[in-house]
């Protein structure tokens, strides 16, 4: 009987002691299985106006930085131009006109003193400076349509993956609204949702364990880039006629917020992909 006892408080003694020592791992690396694989999304946008003609790209496709993406009918901002340089000839023409008749009318002061009254050649001075400033405007005009028409070709502002194209030939889309989804292939990192009790005594840099839902056995390495210094407030917010949501909790129940923590990946496996949204578990090594 003694030693039927004793088995038993020895195998009671093992497993507390088990479990007490996966609480203090626990406590020293705090794990969790609420991340999520995040990057950089680019709302593709284009500058001007019109209906596209080309499409050079398809849904889901890897692009590299200045890589067509579509163009939009240039026949408009063409014709914009060629009258902006027209409207930039006829102030050049003006300008020309105006320094000639100042300057005639110089000469002929300089000939026969008298002969053009100060008011005349002030009025001179004045076209001359006129016809400068509408040369001016005129040179920005046809800057302007040269960058209109260049702005019909819309290109991939880094590398990166292109997603959510709704957009075909014969579409029209409208200058400043996005059209497409492009997703920074160089900005990937981790963000893992921990209960604000585990995150005592974590620092940047510290070491981190990644595993992806996906590739449940490739273990990935990375550390921690930063601690979220703020969640939304959920109580409080308006709901239905204009009056407070307030959840309601008991009194004896606290419960931890969750804190953002931004992991990124010291190395990525060739055959890993990362896809934003991906599911993550992630453990951090305190110092």
């Amino acid at each position: 009987m003694f030693k039927k006892y004793s088995l038993t408080l020895l195998i009671l003694a093992a497993a507390t002691a088990t479990l007490y020592s996966q609480y203090q791992t626990y406590l020293e690396n705090p794990w969790t299985r609420d991340g999520q694989v995040r990057a950089h999304v680019i709302q593709v946008t284009p500058r001007v106006t019109g209906q596209i003609i080309k499409m050079q790209v398809e849904d889901n496709a890897q692009v590299k930085r200045g890589d067509l993406l579509f163009e939009i009918d240039p026949s408009l901002y063409q014709a914009s131009l060629n009258k902006a340089i027209a409207n930039e000839k006829q102030a050049a023409t003006l300008l020309s006109k105006a320094q000639n008749e100042a300057r005639r009318a110089v000469n002929l002061e300089k000939l026969t003193p008298g002969a053009q009254s100060e008011l005349t050649l002030n009025n001179l001075q004045n076209a001359i400076e006129t016809a400068k400033a509408n040369l001016l405007m005129a040179k920005a005009q046809v800057e302007e349509a040269r960058l209109n028409l260049r702005y019909t070709k819309v290109t991939a502002p880094t590398d990166g993956y292109i997603t959510n194209l709704n957009y075909r030939v014969g579409s029209q889309v409208i200058a400043n609204n996005p059209v497409v989804a492009l997703i920074d292939e160089t900005s990937f990192w981790i963000e893992g949702f921990f209960k604000e009790t585990d995150l005592e005594d974590v620092d940047v840099h510290d070491k981190a364990e990644v595993t992806l839902l996906m590739h449940g056995k490739e273990m990935l390495q990375g550390e921690v880039q930063s601690i979220g210094y703020g969640i939304a407030k959920a109580d409080g917010s308006t709901g239905n006629a204009l009056l407070p949501n307030v959840n309601p909790s008991f009194q004896w129940i606290r419960l931890a917020q969750r804190i953002p923590v931004k992991i990124k990946l010291d190395h990525l496996p060739q055959d890993v992909q990362l896809r934003v949204g991906m599911t993550a578990s992630v453990k951090l090594h305190k110092h």
